[in-house]
């Protein structure tokens, strides 16, 4: 018999041919938080880019919850602004009548059993009338307290429980606690309703075509992996920079901090991805097995004073703009020790890898907003020219661009055209842009078709979360048993303490 949780295959589609996408079945989407910045600036935009390339089926619903006291018509009107602000794709009327005729709103607040009630009538009349069959997806875009609550009133109603021959599939945004305890309490909670083949936890990042691009450069060409190991790489530096302060998130961002918004989740799974052996296969199995070795094998240094660093933005110059302090951002406490700036280093403890420091970054306010993973040589044991000719060549350096500017990046030495030899570092650039007819899909775009779908290779699960927990909380522990913060420039670099993390070691950050 055909497992419900998998969409059946088409059986006259022959599996070879990549002239068709892979479409989504009949399904409802039932969105919590439809009112919030994430929705509106991606969810519901990526839905409607999702329809324009034909993706979606016929009688795709959508149904917003929320506290307002909206009418159908009024939630259709929220989504039509966000869609003509923020799709990716062009806006065409004939798509957009198609898709908001399955679009319906349902008020209610969380702990009001008679909503989930009539959200559980909603979602059958949509299977009657629009052919859903009875899958329902369900996006949790709200704070992680509300989880339980939400989990709870689905298996009360009803709507948690699928018949034989359709699914359920619940969807939780990052973060994925706040630490290791919390991590599994949230687990549990989520597992006593619904079984880990039905969570799709989201790190948006893993959506992105670069970061699925460090899999294809790997293990699609033969010329990077004799070169992939200790023999021959220096270190690997994984930064992820800001140029925005915390905006209007601070509700949300303070007693969070950098390192658990971002390196927990987003920068442990780009090294993962950078430092994982070849798998069996692009299963979600087999792709989520070799990640887990590495967390698994990641070492935190002892000594964390010289290998951690972390500041809070002042005020400054951004953009040509004057900016304001993290501890002049409305509704921040004054005795804040929430970090707006993050560095570690790990180690990996494998045959690969071993003394190889991985460097991880993040920070808001930086000098412009960059995300990339560059993996930097070792030098040459020998050179047979003299030091003038190559004082100006550093080492060779593979970086891989995860935004804004989408590509790879080869550095490596050159000669100077002229008499003399004189050699000096150049760059052989691939950028997205310019090599495909086609632009990148958002990572959400990717991300809800493989929910719709039911694809998980993208989604991390609980055994890397909990991973990703043990490798920062000694960290996170260390940083709440040491005094004050050090500042950083808005505009600028980070703190003193991160350039001094790597001048420890005789290295330099790459510059933003």
């Amino acid at each position: 018999m055909t497992d419900p949780l998998i969409s059946p295959a088409n059986p006259l589609r022959d599996p070879r041919d990549k002239r068709l996408p892979q479409v989504a079945g009949p399904c409802v989407l039932v969105l919590f938080g439809v009112t919030g910045d994430l929705s509106r600036k991606k969810l519901l935009p990526a839905i409607y880019d999702l329809a324009n390339r034909g993706l979606l089926p016929p009688g795709f619903s959508l149904v917003g919850f929320a506290r307002r006291d909206w009418e159908h018509e009024d939630f259709r009107q929220i989504a039509y602004e966000s869609v003509k602000a923020h799709a990716r794709t062009p806006f065409r009327e004939d798509v957009w009548t198609h898709l908001s005729q399955g679009m319906h709103f349902v008020p209610g607040t969380f702990d009001d059993p008679g909503a989930f009630d009539a959200l559980s009538m909603a979602v059958k009349e949509l299977d009657d009338t629009r052919g859903t069959g009875g899958n329902y997806a369900f996006y949790l875009s709200i704070p992680p307290k509300f989880f339980p609550k939400v989990v709870e009133q689905l298996r009360r109603s009803g709507l948690a429980d699928r018949r034989e021959g359709s699914w359920r599939r619940v969807v939780i945004e990052k973060p994925f606690g706040r630490d290791l305890k919390t991590a599994v309490e949230l687990n549990d909670t989520v597992h006593r309703v619904f079984p880990e083949e039905s969570i799709f936890r989201i790190d948006h990042y893993l959506g992105k075509e670069t970061v699925q691009n460090i899999l294809a450069l790997r293990f699609a060409n033969t010329m990077f992996e004799p070169i992939w190991n200790r023999s021959f790489v220096d270190h690997v530096q994984i930064t992820m920079a800001e140029d925005i302060g915390i905006g209007g998130r601070a509700g949300y961002y303070d007693g969070i901090g950098a390192a658990r918004d971002v390196i927990q989740n987003h920068l442990l799974q780009l090294l993962a991805l950078t430092a994982m052996e070849e798998p069996t296969s692009f299963s979600a199995e087999a792709v989520r097995a070799e990640k887990a070795k590495i967390l698994s094998s990641v070492r935190v240094p002892g000594d964390l004073e010289a290998s951690t660093a972390r500041g809070q933005y002042a005020a400054g110059w951004q953009g040509g703009v004057s900016v304001k302090g993290y501890l002049e951002e409305d509704g921040i406490p004054a005795d804040t020790r929430t970090e707006t700036y993050a560095a570690v280093k790990l180690e990996i403890d494998n045959r690969r890898w071993a003394g190889v420091p991985f460097y991880l970054r993040t920070g808001k306010r930086l000098s412009r907003r960059v995300t990339e993973v560059a993996m930097v040589f070792q030098q040459a044991p020998h050179l047979p020219f003299s030091e003038t000719d190559t004082e100006e060549l550093g080492q060779n350096a593979l970086v891989m661009r995860v935004q804004p500017d989408e590509g790879i990046t080869v550095r490596f030495g050159s000669k100077v055209p002229g008499t003399a030899m004189e050699i000096r570092d150049v760059n052989m650039d691939f950028a997205y842009g310019e090599s495909f007819t086609e632009t990148s899909p958002e990572a959400y775009e990717r991300l809800l078709l493989d929910v719709l779908i039911g694809d998980p290779p993208l989604f991390p699960r609980q055994e890397e979360v909990e991973l990703s927990w043990r490798i920062l909380d000694p960290i996170e522990e260390f940083w709440a048993s040491r005094g004050g913060l050090d500042q950083y420039k808005s505009g600028g670099y980070g703190p003193d303490s991160t350039d001094e993390l790597m001048a420890r070691d005789g290295r330099t950050w790459r510059r933003l």
